[in-house]
């Protein structure tokens, strides 16, 4: 920006020199105008005669009111969906205060821990209570169901309080934890606790607008970000002090996702959830990432009606094939689902047991399609059978070894972590 100030106060100044030279600058001055209305206005466009743009009475109402309608909506949201959502607080029997402090979620952005948990305090010697965490949460049922990422309750030694927006507190009790996605189930005991609607993550449009709601900081409940939809279907991997998982699925939003954000939900401006945020690349600016709420669905209701998450599982890893990875690898197929190993020597490629290997799929084998729709790096392997049940029979078309076979197996299901 102020590498090209001296050309355009150049054009400028020759355009006051010639005005009163020549005194021949009705058209040219109005080209100047028209090309750089910034730098010729108060009282400079007063000595050169120019009258600038003057606004209708509509038509500053109009700009008015489409201001107040967009405050207006995003004002009603807020207000629709705040009392619904909750902030998680994790306590834990420590030692010496700060020991077990878990900086990604309650960490200020100056690094310098909450004075109550400053490390380096003295060992009393017996193990205390303390809270060395936090996260947030938005409630799904009358009777007290909340949904939550599965990072922000994975210790099964921690206590877990939950506080809703009106300043009332309950035990939270873990009912599950998915084995896949980032999500987990809190119960609260009660009745007649605020609910949110729950939207359509898969009609979700980059560009539109969207809001987080959750505890900042893990200190500051209830704060509201606003922002777009910045990218859909994004593939990333979310790491903490407890391992690190893959979401294939994830939406990409610019709406601020801070430490203690973990669990709220994102929704969009008929304050309906479309997404639970999971994550924040600190390495930019407006980076933040949702597990898509169609992913939540199930597990919603796979809880509410077994007491579990029951999902269905094929039993393989695998990488999405893109034209670059394939032309890379000299393969003969641009789509589909590359089964190979994870990161470590005992990360197999296909579970054994598992459905996958019952059917006869071996590493290196290509997934192409399941019930006839392909897997592409827009609509995953897990997008595919995710609207499946454990025991339903699919169809897929395999690659392997350069041929394509049909493969029909029965899905398993996959334990969950309770």
């Amino acid at each position: 920006m102020f590498a090209d100030r001296p050309v355009r106060a150049a054009i400028v100044t020759a355009v006051i020199v010639s005005f009163f030279v020549g005194g021949v600058m009705g058209g040219a001055t109005g080209a100047v105008v028209a090309s750089h209305p910034e730098f010729l206005t108060g009282p400079l466009l007063a000595r050169l005669g120019v009258r600038p743009p003057v606004l209708s009475e509509r038509e500053r109402v109009e700009g008015s009111k489409l201001t107040v309608i967009e405050e207006s909506e995003t004002i009603g949201v807020v207000e629709k969906v705040n009392p619904a959502v909750v902030s998680i607080v994790i306590s834990r029997k420590v030692s010496q205060p700060g020991a077990d402090f878990q900086p990604f979620l309650f960490e200020d952005f100056l690094g310098t821990p909450f004075p109550e948990q400053q490390p380096g305090a003295p060992d009393t010697g017996q193990p205390q209570m303390r809270v060395v965490g936090g996260g947030s949460g938005f409630l799904v049922s009358a009777d007290g169901m909340i949904v939550t990422n599965k990072h922000v309750v994975d210790g099964t030694d921690a206590t877990y309080e939950v506080v809703l927006s009106d300043g009332r507190k309950f035990p939270g009790t873990v009912l599950a934890r998915d084995p896949i996605l980032d999500l987990a189930i809190v119960k609260i005991e009660g009745t007649d606790f605020p609910t949110l609607l729950l939207g359509d993550s898969d009609a979700l449009k980059v560009g539109q607008t969207v809001v987080a709601v959750g505890n900042a900081l893990s200190e500051l409940a209830n704060t509201v970000t606003k922002g777009v939809v910045s990218g859909i279907n994004r593939r990333i991997v979310a790491g903490g002090a407890g391992g690190s998982e893959v979401i294939e699925e994830a939406i990409q939003t610019d709406a601020a996702i801070n430490p203690g954000n973990s669990g709220g939900p994102l929704v969009n401006l008929a304050g309906e959830v479309v997404g639970v945020n999971v994550a924040v690349n600190r390495d930019a600016q407006g980076v933040g990432f949702a597990i898509p709420i169609n992913a939540a669905k199930d597990v919603i209701t796979s809880v509410r009606e077994n007491g579990r998450i029951v999902r269905p599982w094929i039993g393989v890893r695998y990488v999405l094939l893109t034209p670059e990875i394939a032309k890379a690898n000299n393969l003969s197929t641009d789509h589909g689902a590359l089964v190979v190993r994870g990161d470590t020597r005992t990360d197999l490629a296909v579970i054994p047991g598992s459905p996958a290997d019952k059917a006869g799929i071996k590493e290196n084998d290509i997934i192409l399609s399941v019930d006839g729709k392909d897997v592409t790096a827009d609509r995953s392997l897990a997008m595919l059978i995710r609207g499946k049940k454990s025991g339903d029979q699919v169809t897929l078309v395999v690659v392997s070894q350069g041929k394509e076979r049909p493969v029909v197996l029965t899905l398993g299901e996959l334990k969950s972590q309770e």
